[in-house]
């Protein structure tokens, strides 16, 4: 397969060098390894020259799968986004083309896992080599990176974008790169959410987990059980009206997602977190007390009744739906904070519920508690408070997400002075944030056991995308850095100088970001 592609590459460059000859561009000295690209790449090599974006730019894919000439499109409308250009994709009879980006499906064995890639930036070419489609979509948000805001005008007699050249190799770090919303303590529109993909996607995240179920409210439509969103969705923290997803608003966010290379993970929280289902559904109720919608923000005083068969063909038809219209691996079961489980029916709960999930042909996730029952090797544990749990887990064979609350969790302020946000974990400056290792973190944690690290974001006292945005960012982008970039990359003084040149990118896209006096932010 690298040989027919690179045979096509070599092809459409000498169709460009055949075209009439043009005025030579004496392009400045640039340097690649300067770029601010964030996650920062494993390998960076400058050759001190550049290639120039402009309207005879074209860009070319591999073609034998339809996967690599979708990124082929979405880059041309990322670069019309920003430029103004309307580069043509895979037209081989443009006669004007001078110079190419060519994104090549190669199956070169430098290339380790389903994301890496090549890119290798010259004067009259750009070429990204990737395995898969997912590698080839992380390389063009590198090249969506080099490309400065404003032209240069004054090497040509049109607009023309200096690209540095020279070479990046580059892989992910950890497999699982993503971030939390939870859409049940307040709701999020599907446009909102899709803003949030745009972000994730641009800093080569991965992964998107929904909390799609809580206490105050329940956000995904259930055919089978049509009260949990006309009762249970009706609801939010503060008493607002609640709001849910329509089965196709869900496939919507599933396919937008998967365009950005991003996996939904789906999350209905239980034994506990479950009063909005309860409500919608008395019988599921376990507490022994009469249930009414809950507004507030308190925790632990829910729970599904472990005892009852009728739990779980409900939680059956339930799995089943969201499974169904999920293709990504993994389904959430949560299981935090169920303080008035009884332990033996909680861990009856997990590993009831365990085999359901498996049923449906998904990976079961939880929070760590879940490592309290006696839960499969495949499944995997979300370390958010208890190090003991992940290490038992780690133990048993499963996979650990690293989200501690303390450093990872995008609801704590900044600071005592920061508008949203709360800080029962501790105040998360946007440099304690950043300046953590996700593999020492739990002192007997193999670091091979680490399947990612997440960033949740709980909703408690956000209600629109603004606020949203002020304690997401910037600190999700250093997130996404340690979960990419090699650890001796990491260093906080120079990511705080990238950092400070996103603020053109976080400006255009009209996301709210929390000015940290921290950085020195460049603005043009």
């Amino acid at each position: 397969m690298i040989y027919r592609t690179l045979f096509v590459f070599v092809a459409i460059i000498a169709l460009a060098a055949c075209q009439p000859q043009k005025k030579e561009i004496n392009y400045p000295k640039t340097d690649l390894v300067a770029a601010p690209l964030i996650p920062k790449p494993v390998k960076t090599i400058a050759t001190q020259s550049a290639f120039g974006l402009d309207a005879q730019t074209a860009i070319y894919t591999s073609t034998n799968d339809p996967a690599f000439e979708a990124v082929g499109q979405f880059l041309s409308e990322k670069i019309k986004g920003k430029t103004g250009l309307d580069l043509a994709v895979n037209n081989t009879s443009d006669a004007t083309v001078e110079r190419l980006i060519f994104i090549n499906q190669s199956d070169s064995t430098d290339l380790a896992t389903p994301e890496s890639y090549q890119l290798y930036i010259k004067k009259d070419s750009i070429l990204l080599n990737a395995k898969t489609a997912e590698g080839a979509f992380r390389g063009i948000q590198t090249l969506r990176q080099l490309i400065p805001e404003q032209s240069n005008d004054t090497l040509t007699d049109h607009p023309l974008w200096v690209i540095p050249s020279g070479k990046i190799m580059d892989a992910p770090k950890y497999a699982y790169r993503g971030s939390m919303l939870d859409v049940s303590r307040h709701f999020f529109s599907v446009d909102e959410v899709k803003k949030y993909i745009d972000a994730m996607a641009y800093y080569k995240m991965n992964t998107l987990h929904l909390h799609l179920s809580d206490d105050q409210g329940w956000r995904i439509e259930i055919k089978s059980w049509p009260k949990l969103t006309e009762v249970g969705g009706a609801t939010e923290v503060g008493g607002g009206e609640g709001g849910f997803y329509t089965q196709e608003d869900y496939k919507d966010l599933v396919a937008y997602a998967a365009k950005h290379h991003i996996t939904i993970v789906p999350e209905i929280d239980m034994p506990g977190h479950t009063n909005a289902a309860s409500v919608s559904y008395p019988f599921l109720n376990g507490n022994g007390k009469k249930v009414e919608p809950y507004t507030g923000t308190q925790v632990g005083f829910s729970t599904f009744d472990a005892q009852k068969d009728t739990v779980y063909s409900f939680l059956d038809d339930v799995i089943g739906e969201i499974a169904a219209m999920s293709p990504g691996p993994y389904f959430h079961i949560g299981g935090d904070e169920s303080h008035v489980t009884k332990k033996s029916d909680y861990i009856l709960f997990i590993e009831k519920v365990e085999k359901i999930v498996q049923k449906h042909g998904k990976r079961m996730v939880g929070w760590n508690e879940i490592a309290q029952a006696k839960i499969d090797p495949s499944t995997i544990a979300q370390l958010w408070s208890n190090p003991k749990d992940a290490e038992n887990a780690a133990a048993n064979g499963s996979k650990i997400i690293m989200s501690p609350a303390h450093k990872a969790y995008l609801d704590m302020q900044y600071d005592s002075l920061t508008k949203f946000g709360l800080h029962w974990a501790s105040y998360i400056p946007v440099d304690v944030g950043y300046n953590w290792d996700p593999e020492t973190i739990v002192e007997n944690l193999p670091k091979e056991s680490i399947l990612g690290i997440e960033a949740p974001l709980w909703s408690e006292t956000i209600s629109n995308i603004a606020e949203l945005e002020y304690l997401a960012f910037p600190r999700l982008i250093g997130y996404a850095e340690l979960g990419w970039s090699p650890t001796e990359h990491l260093n906080w003084e120079d990511y705080k100088e990238r950092l400070a040149k996103q603020a053109a990118y976080l400006e255009k896209m009209n996301i709210n970001y929390y000015p940290s006096k921290l950085i020195d932010w460049k603005k043009d």
